[in-house]
């Protein structure tokens, strides 16, 4: 049992973490452009607002959205106490959480594979990134499929996939406005401090969701999420502090970070229609893609610094 929470807890650390990368490296680059004092507020108080506000009260919020007939008491309920009664009402609720939550993070992934600029770690990124049209017809494609079969099992559950969807569209727009945003931000002298500090957290809750969503592939134990995606924030806020330009130098990490997500939601979706999968999947394929992306990353950086030494 111990063993179990053990492996979910890191998996959804490491998780967290690679998921975050990018949010830590625009922190960074927007952080460099503010005095000592302001970087301080952001880095105590905006760690507070990330841990306790957005990532501790959105795996309450989803767990109630896909539990209507609960009230949000019973939700805390459900989540500390332990009622056996809230607890099945709650397991009953699964296939409609993961469905949603699955096709969500498919999309993303699909995104990133299509449509993102990316250091190409295989040369089929490439291929694949040059035929971007695709991701269109190929999203709509596996999304009517996943609501056709979950038609037939509960229109609810079909309902759930088109949510997932349209989660997708709505923080994708936000992801990509805070990349013409943060251009701004490092050329307007004018902008005050605390307009960045402001914007720094909206992005913060924006970039959260994939985090909070991957983690019900883990379990769907909210003090778990909030345990490992809590240490996950806070290694995230250092590394933006201390070691921002160490990770940007490992190439292939956020390339770790989308696979996993594509497979956490591929995990999701099947779960979600009665295929079962072991606690320790989700862990392992975290765990195995950040080894694999750091390896293919380190052999860049030596490979780069032959070349140097030439």
């Amino acid at each position: 049992m111990i063993w179990s929470l053990v492996v979910i807890i890191l998996g959804l650390v490491v998780f967290e973490v690679i998921s975050s990368i990018d949010n830590a490296i625009v922190n960074a680059h927007v952080l460099k452009t503010l005095p000592e004092k302001y970087r301080k507020i952001f880095l105590v108080w905006g760690l507070l607002l990330a841990v306790f506000v957005v990532r501790g009260l959105l795996p309450f919020l989803i767990v109630w959205m896909v539990n209507p007939s609960l009230s949000i008491f019973e939700v805390f309920a459900f989540a500390f106490s332990g009622d056996p009664s809230i607890m099945e009402s709650v397991e009953k609720s699964k296939p409609i959480l993961l469905l949603g939550g699955g096709v969500y993070l498919f999309l993303v992934f699909l995104a990133w594979l299509f449509l993102e600029e990316k250091k190409y770690a295989f040369l089929v990124e490439h291929f694949i990134h040059r035929r971007g049209a695709w991701f269109y017809a190929i999203s709509s494609i596996a999304l009517t499929t996943v609501t056709w079969f979950a038609l037939k099992i509960n229109p609810i559950l079909a309902l759930s996939a088109s949510i997932g969807a349209t989660m997708f569209f709505i923080t994708d727009g936000f992801k990509k406005n805070a990349e013409e945003q943060e251009k701004k931000l490092l050329t307007n002298s004018s902008m005050s401090a605390w307009s960045k500090i402001l914007y720094l957290e909206v992005l913060d809750a924006s970039f959260s969701i994939d985090g909070v969503v991957g983690a019900f592939a883990f379990t769907i134990s909210v003090p778990l999420i909030l345990i490992g995606n809590g240490i996950g924030a806070f290694v995230v806020r250092e590394f933006t502090i201390r070691g921002i330009d160490l990770i940007s130098k490992f190439a292939y990490l956020k390339n770790g970070a989308m696979y996993s997500i594509g497979f956490l939601g591929s995990i999701m979706v099947l779960e979600s229609f009665g295929q079962h999968f072991p606690f320790w999947m989700a862990p392992l394929n975290t765990f195995l893609l950040l080894g694999l992306f750091l390896f293919l990353s380190y052999r860049e950086i030596k490979a780069e610094k032959v070349l140097e030494n030439k």
